[in-house]
């Protein structure tokens, strides 16, 4: 079954210094239908403005991803962990029982693009785990990419939740499958650009839920960026 998600259905802000459009329930967006997918809680891309983001604010209880698209994200936490990422870098944290972080675009001139994906983790307090891994864009260009896994997997990203996350940035006609285990699903985002995928094509920002597939057809259309969490049927 496959089911995609038009720009159009998605929820969206407008703060001034923050534009966000959310793939579920988020904020003050509400949506019954659109709660989750599986583990997959929230799923945001954010465009912060140059010079501002988030102010220190508390999580707990989730796993957190942040994938960066553009621009340069400066991230601060109370585990004493300052660092800054650039586009095709990956940030994580398990928060545990609790965990206070801020995250700004300090750029004077340039804005700063991700996609912030949230896990729920597959029981609550669960030890405290904070990384990052600054990805080559050669990793990706033309290949999948696992860019998050369990820790019981071999990606350099290792959460305590049984997903995987792949990205890949494909030339204009670049093909590619992925075989699909049984009782797994899929949720798709076209990053940039535009695919095909098993006969659906998907434009910018759009995404699309794979469920009772066996395999994922994947053709770029044009110059693609995209990112895939493959995760237990729910």
């Amino acid at each position: 079954m496959l089911k995609k998600i038009n720009k159009e259905q998605m929820g969206k802000a407008d703060h001034g210094w923050l534009k966000s459009r959310f793939h579920f329930s988020f904020a003050d967006y509400f949506n019954a239908n659109r709660m989750n997918f599986g583990v997959l809680r929230v799923l945001n891309d954010d465009i912060i403005k140059p010079n501002s983001g988030f102010d220190t604010h508390p999580h707990s209880n989730m796993e957190i991803i942040s994938y960066i698209v553009k621009g340069e994200i400066s991230h601060k936490d109370s585990m004493e962990n300052q660092e800054s990422l650039k586009r095709g870098e990956v940030q994580y944290l398990s928060a545990g029982d609790g965990i206070f972080h801020s995250e700004y675009n300090l750029h004077k001139s340039e804005d700063l693009r991700l996609l912030q994906i949230w896990i729920i983790p597959p029981k609550k307090g669960l030890e405290k785990l904070y990384g990052s891994y600054r990805f080559k864009e050669e990793e990706r260009k033309n290949r999948l990419l696992k860019i998050v896994s369990s820790i019981k997997d071999n990606a350099k990203v290792k959460i305590y939740q049984d997903i995987n996350i792949y990205v890949a940035e494909f030339d204009k006609n670049m093909k590619t499958s992925f075989n699909i285990e049984k009782n797994r699903q899929i949720y798709f985002v076209q990053i940039e650009g535009s695919s095909r995928i098993n006969n659906i094509e998907l434009n910018f920002a759009e995404a699309l839920e794979i469920v009772d597939e066996e395999v994922l057809e994947i053709e770029a259309l044009e110059k693609s960026h995209f990112l895939f969490i493959e995760m237990k049927k729910s």
